[in-house]
């Protein structure tokens, strides 16, 4: 191959990467096919969006889209949604959708609600076809005592002017379990909720439980009631139970202090008998005392043992020891 044929391929290759550029930097065939579709826009512009790290061809679609179904949408504001970090095909879809169904639907409206983290899309759907929510089992104790277990069904249509600033999902399931235990335990009987279930959906819906929320909420259907335990008698015999335990312990209390009582009687019984064997030590003393002193005689201390034999003598006769049997004459 000789130079003049290298320098040819070199030369088309420059040119056909440059071309590539320039088409890249200047969408001829974007800018021709928005021409085609209606929308308004210049070449120069669709550079600028380059330049301002916009894709044009997404400008550009979500132009088409809202032009062929009869919407207006402004450029700048569309880009304006995309820097803000919006989905503007996402918006422009929603848009589409809510104008078809007749609903109440803004370009300010939408971006505010995708720009909320919210799938704006998603809500107009759910506003058009609304969504059932299972609500996790709900247990509930009637007066009577008896625990029933109750799980809903919460059929729930976008509200679309509440979708900013609303409650979700959570905040409805919470709202309709707090009214079906508020129902449940306003009953006297658990047999009257299982004959009616339909009266707990009558109160809970007067509660107006969507109030502040990004949902309205059309009906609430019970679909399963099922019977758990009883928490009254659970309760008495828990009570019971205490109860016993506290005269148990109160027993335990008497006791002691009938033990430490007992304690200190016999501990003062054996003071008693302490001072008296003191005193009868002194007996003696006192008596020999009596005798060097001269008031006591030899006779005196003769009689009172004569008398001290006869009381024992009588003691004996009164009180016979245990098995003895006395003498009949």
């Amino acid at each position: 191959m000789d130079t003049n044929a290298v320098y040819l391929i070199a030369i088309i290759a420059v040119a056909i990467v440059g071309l590539a550029i320039l088409l890249y930097i200047v969408p001829l065939g974007l800018w021709f096919q928005a021409l085609i579709s209606g929308v308004r826009v210049s070449l120069v512009q669709l550079i600028f969006m380059r330049w301002r790290k916009v894709p044009p061809r997404t400008i550009v679609n979500a132009m088409i889209t809202g032009t062929k179904a009869g919407i207006i949408l402004k450029r700048d504001a569309l880009e304006a949604h995309f820097l803000a970090g919006g989905h503007v095909q996402l918006v422009v879809n929603a848009l589409v959708s809510a104008d078809k169904a007749n609903l109440d639907l803004n370009f300010k409206m939408s971006t505010a609600i995708d720009l909320a983290g919210r799938n704006v899309l998603e809500a107009v759907q759910m506003s058009v076809n609304p969504k059932v929510i299972d609500t996790p089992p709900v247990k509930a104790v009637a007066k009577d005592g008896i625990e029933l277990i109750a799980k809903a069904r919460v059929t729930v249509r976008a509200n679309i002017t509440q979708l900013v600033g609303g409650a979700g999902e959570e905040t409805v399931l919470a709202r309709v379990g707090e009214g079906i235990v508020s129902s449940i335990g306003s009953s006297s009987s658990h047999k009257a909720v299982l004959e009616n279930p339909d009266f707990i959906s009558r109160v809970v819906l007067e509660k107006g439980l969507d109030a502040g929320t990004a949902f309205e909420i059309l009906s609430i259907d019970i679909a399963d009631i099922d019977i758990g335990k009883n928490i009254g008698a659970v309760l008495q015999m828990d009570q019971a139970n205490a109860d016993k335990n506290i005269a148990q312990a109160k027993a335990e209390e008497r006791r002691a202090m009938a033990v430490a009582m007992e304690q200190e009687m016999k501990a003062k019984a054996q003071e008693a008998r302490a001072k008296v064997i003191e005193a009868e030590v002194q007996v003696p003393l006192a008596m020999a005392d009596a005798f060097r002193s001269g008031n006591l005689g030899i006779m005196d201390y003769y009689r009172m043992k004569n008398i001290d034999a006869d009381t024992k003598m009588r003691n004996s006769i009164t009180n016979p020891p245990k098995g003895a049997t006395p003498d009949k004459k």
